[in-house]
């Protein structure tokens, strides 16, 4: 890619050498890919998407392997079962606890029990309310470690978040994708844009927001609006000499839609300022 970039600035600057200035600020149509990846490694065990293809947001791309997120999963929800449980059992032993607690304070009162007895009923509620609300920490800490394995078990199918054309597809079925490593390039439309070279002499007709008529072979012209402009030159000779070798120098501008524009990357275009 970058070597095809330098190729063109090359054919750019000869362009300009051999024909008179027109006016005219040669360029190419680039873009800026999506690249998807998985958030976690695995094998891909299905491919949704093949090179070409038009996709919409939130259509299935890949499927990654799901054994371990299925266990995590199951696991978790073994756990909350099994806690459950336990948390039932608790609550039943803290309300007899509490029946007891009433019981021994009503007695106490009409001096048919002792403080001794008084003493252990409490001391029986407090410790069943203590489990139960041990339980109650684990069991919410089980469903949050659930939630968890849902979601990175959801992770495992990954789908486009922008609608765009696929691209490439650097992993196939039955290879192994580490973490965040691309697996599809997209193209949404509105990520194609125009990157162009104005001389130095130029240089300082630009400004940020500046419209720009940008015409190519077989397409209809396309206003664009400058939204960059290089703080620093993109080719020269290695030091300037001379008035003759400043001309040499050219500065890189980008010019977009909010839409994109109707045009293929790597595609030769010329841009006019209007």
């Amino acid at each position: 890619m970058r070597f095809r970039r330098l190729c063109l600035v090359s054919l750019f600057l000869l362009a300009g050498c051999s024909k008179e200035d027109d006016g005219v600020w040669l360029g190419y149509a680039e873009a800026d890919y999506v690249y998807v990846a998985a958030p976690a490694a695995g094998w891909v065990t299905k491919l949704d998407a093949e090179r070409g293809a038009q996709i919409a947001a939130g259509t299935a791309l890949f499927t990654l392997d799901t054994d371990n997120q299925t266990a995590a999963r199951d696991q978790a929800e073994a756990a909350i079962n099994e806690a459950e449980g336990q948390l039932a059992a608790a609550v039943s032993s803290r309300d007899l606890s509490a029946k007891e607690l009433k019981r021994q304070k009503a007695l106490f009162k009409s001096n048919a029990t002792t403080k001794q007895l008084l003493d252990q009923a409490q001391a029986g509620f407090a410790s069943a309310e203590a489990t139960v609300e041990q339980i109650q920490a684990s069991l919410r800490s089980t469903r949050a470690a659930l939630a968890n394995a849902a979601y990175n078990l959801s992770q495992r199918t990954v789908v486009a978040r922008a609608s765009g054309q696929v691209q490439d597809i650097y992993f196939r079925t039955g290879e192994y994708a580490a973490a965040q490593t691309p697996v599809i390039s997209l193209l949404p439309p509105k990520n194609v844009y125009v990157r162009f070279f104005v001389p130095e002499g130029e240089y300082a007709k630009l400004k940020l927001g500046l419209k720009v008529k940008v015409t190519c072979d077989g397409c209809r012209p396309i206003v664009a609006t400058v939204t960059f402009i290089a703080s620093a030159y993109e080719y020269a000779p290695p030091v300037v000499f001379s008035i003759k070798s400043r001309d040499k120098l050219v500065f890189k501008v980008e010019a977009r839609l909010p839409g994109g524009l109707p045009l293929h990357p790597g595609q030769p275009v010329d841009v006019r300022p209007l």
